[in-house]
């Protein structure tokens, strides 16, 4: 990607602008984030608020260059080598401070030491890692997934698994005895005791395993409408996590409509929606889930005009939901995933993105999009034609006052934010205004930005006015979506924002 387009891109999990060398805490902060994680690159000579390039004088380029690389040896621990570039851009220069995906996990502020010092790239925020992520990282260090770690305390005799028995029975032919234990590394030799690891106590019964594990579970749920304001169905999978994932699919056809097509002398059925693609969303979101995360649960939603899943885990870093038509396989749980590759859930590896991109193009009518909501992962497959039309009027998006809005649909059960209008009818924004604000937030933009671009005096009443109802209808977001009142806070346009740019400037 050229210059001139990495410096349009909205800051992320792998990407930051600064317009001079931060203090160096918060350049080592950033550096050991994105070693922690995915890696990344800092821009410096670019300033975020407003988006413009600042620039570099050519003189100082090579003093900055020691003094950041003098930064990262002596605030960071292990030792991360950064790689640092000069590029031109216009009569300016920047410079690109690229740091790679480490080995030597965790990295940490040297100053605070690990347990306090070591952070995480959440979103564009650096986060302080808690104590679970430290062992995630560490385990990483190992190669040793979470899943394959020994549970000291619980015998095989005192687990229930009996329901994974007949299962693993009924498609393999193979009784689960203790050798097949021992070669699917379910059960481990650790100083001469035998221990069942993580995984098999997630394949035992939720009795079992909820003093563990007591989130190992799929809440499924039917909402009346367009938000989760109203159940209509509720049910929770708690039984072993071979079968969840078939569970929750079998939830989710009770829930969605069939149709009958005539082609030649035939009558075919056919889902509104593409089950085969849902169907391996859910079983990725068992195999890959993070059960390190212990206090998260996997979400599937039914909405009238859309199918949502929501995973624990990031996105894991190898892994470009971009390229959905390439192979890809990487495995965040190294003993689960053999398993269900073993029962026949999952098929060949690489082929999970590749099967729901080509039943996507079966549906042109259903879109496709994905996030990574602070530690979680969400898809969502979403009827295109039913999408919230957002014409010239925004009245439809505004409650009365002292009136409540529904729930978000980002996750089940979180609140949105509410707001009041002014007891006088609130007209609506003018088209010329509304373009000339997305027009501006193609860039992500703070809100003091977006009130001085229209001139406007009162947060409450321009948040009211424009911000509010353009989050409702879709053509606006949150890059920190999961703290609206962080400090960090900006706006952008979505690609939705973007269409509706195009349909009406023309």
């Amino acid at each position: 990607m050229k210059i001139q387009d990495i410096i349009q891109q909205p800051e992320g999990r792998r990407l930051e602008f600064k317009e001079r060398i931060p203090r160096p805490a918060e350049l080592a902060k950033t550096v050991v984030a994105f070693a922690n994680d995915a890696g990344g690159d800092l821009y410096i000579g670019v300033q975020d608020t407003p988006r413009r390039v600042s620039g570099v004088p050519e003189s100082e380029l090579l003093g900055m260059e020691e003094q950041i690389s003098a930064i990262i040896y002596d605030h960071c621990a292990p030792v991360i080598v950064p790689e640092i570039s000069f590029h031109g851009y216009a009569d300016s220069w920047l410079i690109r401070v690229r740091i790679f995906r480490g080995s030597n996990f965790p990295y940490f502020l040297r100053a605070k030491g690990k347990s306090e010092g070591t952070y995480i790239r959440v979103g564009s925020s650096n986060r302080p890692a808690d104590e679970e992520i430290i062992a995630e990282l560490e385990r990483q260090k190992r190669s040793v997934s979470f899943d394959a770690e020994p549970v000291f305390d619980f015998s095989l005799g005192a687990m229930d698994i009996q329901g994974f028995s007949s299962f693993f029975y009924e498609k393999t032919e193979e009784p689960l005895e203790e050798g097949t234990l021992k070669k699917l590394d379910l059960l481990k030799v650790y100083q001469g005791r035998l221990l069942p690891t993580n995984a098999l106590l997630l394949f035992a019964s939720y009795a079992s395993r909820k003093r563990y594990f007591p989130y190992s579970k799929i809440e499924c749920a039917r909402f009346k409408g367009t938000s989760p304001d109203t159940f209509i169905d509720q049910k929770t999978i708690d039984a072993h996590i071979g079968v969840q994932a078939e569970l929750a699919y079998e939830f989710v056809l009770r829930h969605i409509n069939q149709s009958a097509q005539v082609r030649g002398v035939y009558t075919e059925t056919r889902w509104e929606y593409p089950v085969k693609a849902i169907r391996e969303v859910l079983r990725n979101a068992v195999v890959h889930r993070d059960y390190a995360l212990l206090g998260k649960d996997i979400k599937v939603a039914v909405y009238d005009d859309m199918v949502e899943v929501t995973s624990p885990g990031k996105l894991l870093p190898s892994i470009d939901f971009q390229d959905m038509e390439a192979r890809q396989s990487d495995i965040r749980n190294k003993v689960i995933a053999p398993v269900f590759k073993k029962l026949g859930i999952i098929d060949q590896w690489g082929n999970g993105l590749r099967l729901i991109a080509e039943e996507l193009k079966k549906y042109p009518e259903i879109g496709f999009r994905w996030v990574e909501k602070g530690l979680s992962f969400q898809v969502q497959f979403f009827k295109r034609s039913l999408e919230t039309p957002y014409s010239t009027e925004l009245s439809e998006f505004f409650l009365p006052t002292g009136a409540k809005s529904g729930l978000s649909r980002g996750q089940v059960g979180a609140k949105s934010e509410s707001w009041v209008r002014e007891e006088s009818p609130a007209q609506e924004p003018p088209p010329s205004a509304v373009a000339s604000l997305l027009q501006y937030a193609l860039v992500p933009r703070a809100f003091g930005e977006l009130m001085a671009l229209l001139e406007w005096k009162s947060r409450s009443k321009f948040r009211e006015k424009y911000i509010v109802p353009l989050l409702q209808a879709g053509l606006l977001e949150r890059t920190v979506p999961d703290k609206p009142n962080s400090s960090r806070q900006r706006y952008r346009t979505t690609t939705r924002g973007r269409e509706w740019i195009s349909q009406h400037t023309t």
